[in-house]
């Protein structure tokens, strides 16, 4: 996914490059961090959040999808999604939830990206992940991106 980074993304639970806390993985809580954004382009019709883990052993494993975000959007509060036309695609577990991180050994990068996408993927709620990141590639318009790292 190549769209420019123009998007600033943030959370108050950790900083760019920093440690995510333990309640936002599979050893604590396993519910999302809050996460805000600003930069949005004006012609954004819609937002989607990829949370990738690129260290995975067997290739980028995929923690979190949420797409057809209303391009007002500017937050998720912990543990929640927006309500709205908010959906969410089948991460590489199989879900359509969020799965925080749970590295098998060493440490991990998690990528929080916010991409603004030209308009709604139209996509059902539980779509297969494949299908969703390929909609998201084909309308970003512009990206934003929070790195966080996670060890057991």
């Amino acid at each position: 996914m190549t769209a420019p980074s123009s998007i600033s993304v943030t959370s108050r639970a950790f900083q760019d490059g920093g440690r995510i806390p333990t309640k936002y993985t599979c050893d604590g809580d396993d519910v999302s961090p809050p996460l805000a954004w600003k930069g949005v382009p004006p012609d954004a019709g819609s937002l989607a959040l990829v949370v990738d883990d690129p260290d995975a052993p067997r290739g980028t494993f995929t923690h979190w999808v949420v797409f057809d975000l209303e391009p007002t959007t500017t937050a998720l509060d912990e543990a929640r999604l927006p309500t709205g036309a908010a959906k969410q695609a089948k991460n590489s577990a199989g879900r359509p939830k969020y799965f925080g991180p749970c590295p098998p050994s060493g440490t991990h990068h998690y990528r929080f990206t916010v991409y603004a996408l030209s308009e709604a993927t139209g996509l059902p709620d539980g779509v297969e992940l494949d299908e969703a990141l390929s909609a998201i590639d084909d309308r970003a318009l512009a990206r934003g991106r929070l790195t966080g790292l996670y060890s057991r």
